[in-house]
């Protein structure tokens, strides 16, 4: 998943906070080695190896790759795990601490549109996935919010009266804060720094801030236009958004993100159930519908 991690577990005791913190950092490292795609072993470099053939995946694995194609669905095609070749054809071919920041240019082949995740097969029942000819995978972004979520739900069923599970930016929060009445999460992406506020829920953030790198004096980022193939051409600096689950709030932050204007984002997250803000050009927050209710 290329990111930081950041865990906070609320427990009665503090040895079994401290314990539950422990095992959810193992938990998310085996979860990396199953999606990663800097990992030959992977679970994700063995399915886009196999492409054509039925590949049989853990029952997790199985789930993330419904949600991934259900989110391809859901958002118009903003979220599409199937930009692989466009991401390493911009020059993020490995893991991002080991991407120079300066180099020659670029040289791009024709990418084009990314092909999309009508024709990956699920078979529920012998959890197998097969991929069309010529499509592979990139799962960073969607499998952050997803293992936030299922890492935040796996420490509460263990004892845990508040956690929050925090990937890069996408994030889970459950139950009990440790301090104040609500889990206060700041948007660093905008430079008036706002504030929010929510009792339980997700939150993520796409944005072209982050991981950026130039070539003979153009600037990449990681965030893939799936509808060119070529770094997204956007007013925004970031989208934030707040959903139900840290899995829907990342797929609806990227719909927003691609949005050309605020009408756009909108309504991309009024498909979703969900709110949130955009950063503009100039490091300003711009608040979307429905997001006054979550200001601190």
């Amino acid at each position: 998943m290329g990111t930081d991690v950041h865990v906070i577990v609320v427990a009665e005791d503090e040895r079994v906070a401290h314990e539950l913190g422990r095992w959810a950092l193992e938990r998310l490292e085996q979860l990396e080695a199953r999606w990663s795609r800097f990992r030959p072993d992977s679970e994700l470099c063995r399915l886009n190896a196999a492409a054509g053939r039925p590949v049989v995946v853990a029952e997790i694995t199985f789930e993330l790759l419904r949600h991934a194609v259900v989110s391809w669905e859901r958002t118009g095609g903003a979220c599409d795990p199937t930009i692989a070749p466009a991401v390493v054809a911009a020059g993020y071919d490995r893991d991002f601490r080991s991407v120079t920041p300066d180099g020659p240019a670029l040289a791009l082949p024709d990418v084009g549109p990314a092909p999309g995740c009508g024709g990956i097969v699920l078979d529920p029942i012998v959890g197998s996935v097969t991929l069309p000819l010529g499509v592979t995978l990139d799962l960073g972004g969607v499998a952050k919010g997803f293992a936030a979520d299922v890492v935040a739900d796996e420490l509460t069923a263990a004892g845990a009266i508040g956690v929050c599970v925090n990937l890069g930016g996408d994030l889970r929060v459950m139950g009990a804060p440790p301090h104040d009445a609500a889990w206060i999460v700041e948007v660093e992406e905008a430079d008036d720094r706002p504030l929010l506020a929510l009792a339980e829920g997700g939150v993520a953030t796409t944005s072209r801030r982050r991981r950026t790198w130039r070539r003979a004096g153009t600037e990449y980022h990681h965030v893939i236009d799936p509808r060119t193939g070529a770094p997204a051409q956007v007013p925004w600096l970031a989208a934030t958004v707040i959903a139900g689950r840290a899995r829907d709030a990342e797929v609806f932050a990227k719909a927003a993100f691609l949005a050309p204007d605020v009408a756009g984002a909108n309504q991309a997250l009024r498909r979703g159930g969900a709110t949130g803000l955009l950063v503009d050009g100039d490091g300003k927050s711009l608040g979307l519908d429905g997001i006054d209710a979550f200001r601190r």
